[in-house]
C-alpha cells in the first residue's frame, strides 16, 4: 500500500515539476521590405491596448517590460514615434488525464491489472502574448512576435513570467536580415 501511495505522489509531483518548468515558445515574423535601422522612437498604441481583455495590472506589467526592453535596445519613448507598439493576448485551459495502472498482483489466469487503477486529472493555463510593431508613416504591421507558455497565478511568479515572455519575444527584435 505504501508503494502505491509513493508511486502516485511521485507521478503527481513529477508531472507538476515538468509543467512548472515549461519553457516559453517564441516565434516572430516581419516585413522584409522594412528598414529597421530607421526606427529610433516608439510609443504604445493606446486604443489597441485598451481593448486587450486582461487585468490592468497585467497590462501594466507587460507594457513596463516592453518599455524597459526597448529602451535597453537603444530606442527612445517619444510622443511622435517612428513605431507604435500594440499587444494582444490569448489563453486556453488544458486538461490532462493520466490513466495509469498499477498492481503488484495478477489475478486469475490472465495477467490483467485489476487492482490499483487510478486516474489523475490536472489542468494548466497556457497563454500567448503577441507584440506588434507598426510603422507610424505607412500604418502597416512590420514585425510581430509571439510567446506561448504556462501561466501562473502567484503574484511573484507573474512578474517574472511576464518579464520572461517579453524579453524572449523581443530578443529577435529588430530582426537581423541575411546578407546572402
Amino acid at each position: 500500500m505504501t508503494n502505491k501511495i509513493n508511486r502516485i505522489l511521485f507521478t503527481i509531483l513529477f508531472s507538476l515539476s515538468i509543467l512548472s518548468c515549461g519553457s516559453i515558445k517564441v516565434a516572430s515574423d516581419y516585413d522584409s521590405d522594412a528598414d529597421f535601422s530607421n526606427y529610433k522612437t516608439f510609443a504604445f498604441y493606446k486604443s489597441g491596448i485598451d481593448k486587450v481583455e486582461i487585468s490592468d495590472i497585467d497590462k501594466k506589467r507587460i507594457l513596463k517590460s516592453i518599455q524597459n526592453t526597448l529602451l535597453n535596445k537603444g530606442l527612445t519613448l517619444d510622443e511622435n514615434p517612428d513605431i507604435l507598439i500594440n499587444i494582444s493576448t490569448k489563453s486556453s485551459e488544458n486538461i490532462y488525464i493520466d490513466n495509469s495502472f498499477y498492481s503488484p498482483y495478477y489475478t486469475g489466469w490472465y495477467p490483467h491489472y485489476s487492482r490499483g487503477h487510478r486516474q489523475v486529472a490536472y489542468s494548466t493555463s497556457q497563454g500567448a502574448l503577441y507584440i506588434d510593431v507598426i510603422d507610424t508613416k505607412s500604418k502597416q504591421l512590420i514585425w510581430q512576435g509571439k510567446g506561448v507558455g504556462v501561466l501562473s497565478s502567484k503574484k511573484s511568479d507573474r512578474d517574472e513570467l511576464v518579464n520572461n515572455y517579453v524579453t524572449k519575444i523581443l530578443e529577435v527584435y529588430p530582426p537581423e536580415k541575411n546578407l546572402d
